[in-house]
């Protein structure tokens, strides 16, 4: 029987959403790129190795076959941005004529594109969409109440809602695609730092400083791309950014935390905050953009933790809005 939906990527949240959709009664495929994940995964009934006690439904199949996933006609890309190029170019030819949707935040490095230009540039003529906003896996695979931002160009946008939506995932349908992808990419850069403030023992007061500043510089470069600014007060933006700044189960805030604290972060677990950081402060003014400029010079140790914190606390006076 064709399946409803498929979820290319078995990661914590590729595998999550494809739970929610099952539990929603849609007949559902997770495709994992290693033929053994996948097989651990069909005879355990649950993703072990990445979202452990969240136990797969009866309308959720698992493949290592990507054309068995992509016989649905509507697509859930959970791929890191880094490697969602590689695979749109290795599958082009089963995703070209379907609705692919977007899941992962970031920015290509190198290109500097978002998760949806990459697919349009290697699949010209690609129908996308974007799904985004505040979440973590473990909370959508175990059906706690979640919203999120569905972002579509065009028609079709109202179907693709109610195909995706369930009793306790709720996604609020937006236009804007280009905000959505910016304030999801830009938060985790964000991230890093709140927690490279706790970790370093900044305090409370430095986080939510740190907050508010890093929310101007994701709505200066996001118009500046093309973004409304509505958008970025919405789910996908200033929901995102609360939240990812604000837990520990937020990989992005762990990896700063980790560095504030003098250790080594997990090198193991995917953090998209890492290489948007990189791919937006190669080529921008770190004025419009300090905090993200100084949080990949972090990374790259190009500065130590206390010259990083000096040099934000000493630039020039300004008002409040710029």
């Amino acid at each position: 029987m064709r399946p409803d939906i498929g979820v290319l990527g078995a990661g914590a949240f590729g595998t999550a959403l494809a739970i929610a959709l099952a539990q929603a009664g849609k007949r559902v495929v997770l495709w994992a790129r290693d033929v053994e994940q996948a097989a651990a995964m069909a005879a355990a009934r649950e993703n072990v190795a990445r979202l452990p006690g969240a136990a797969f439904p009866d309308g959720l199949d698992v493949t290592a076959d990507v054309a068995m996933a992509a016989q649905a006609p509507v697509l859930l890309l959970a791929v890191p941005t880094q490697t969602l190029r590689g695979l749109a170019g290795a599958h082009a030819a089963f995703l070209a004529d379907r609705r692919l949707v977007a899941c992962c935040k970031g920015v290509e490095l190198g290109t500097g594109l978002l998760p949806t230009q990459v697919l349009g540039q290697v699949i010209p003529g690609a129908q996308t969409a974007v799904l985004t906003g505040p979440s973590f896996a473990a909370d959508i695979a175990r059906g706690k109440p979640t919203a999120l931002t569905l972002a579509v160009e065009g028609a079709g946008g109202e179907a693709l809602q109610a195909a995706l939506a369930s009793h306790n995932l709720r996604l609020y349908l937006a236009h804007d695609v280009v905000g959505a992808q910016w304030g999801g990419a830009l938060k985790n850069v964000i991230a890093i730092a709140a927690g490279v403030v706790l970790g370093a023992g900044f305090g409370e007061s430095a986080r939510a400083a740190l907050m508010t500043r890093g929310f101007a510089e994701i709505g200066r470069l996001a118009q500046s791309r093309g973004a409304q600014a509505e958008t970025l007060w919405g789910l996908s933006g200033f929901g995102d950014l609360v939240l990812t700044c604000t837990s520990d189960k937020s990989r992005n805030f762990r990896h700063g935390q980790a560095i504030g604290r003098g250790e080594a972060p997990d090198l193991t677990q995917t953090v998209e905050g890492v290489m948007t950081a990189h791919a937006i402060a190669q080529d921008a003014d770190p004025d419009m953009l300090p905090v993200t400029c100084m949080v990949s010079a972090l990374l790259r140790e190009q500065v130590s933790l206390e010259q990083a914190k000096d040099l934000l606390l000493s630039r020039p006076l300004r008002n409040e809005r710029g």
